[in-house]
């Protein structure tokens, strides 16, 4: 992993690892497995955002972004309860 700063969307727990996806520019580039502690405890939950920084492989700094995942999280409903409605005329009569 190139040094620098990513965005961190926490993927999955794996046991007692979290494995969170790396992005850069939108798009996705690797992910790391880092032990569950190492994770600031309010972002501890799947989907959360972070700023990571490396260094190599090596994390340097992780930081949650609880604003950025709350605006992530309302995007996302929102085209899921546009994609779930019906359109208009598809009711099918008998």
């Amino acid at each position: 992993m190139a040094t620098g700063e990513y965005r961190g969307v926490l993927d999955r727990f794996e046991d007692d690892l979290a494995v969170v996806l790396l992005e850069r520019d939108g798009d996705t580039i690797g992910d790391i497995a880092l032990p569950r502690e190492q994770l600031p405890e309010d972002g501890r939950h799947q989907d959360a955002l972070f700023a990571i920084e490396m260094e190599g492989e090596t994390v340097q700094t992780i930081s949650y972004c609880p604003e950025e995942t709350r605006k992530q999280a309302e995007q996302a409903q929102s085209r899921f309860d546009r994609l779930s409605q019906r359109p208009p005329g598809s009711d099918e009569e008998n």
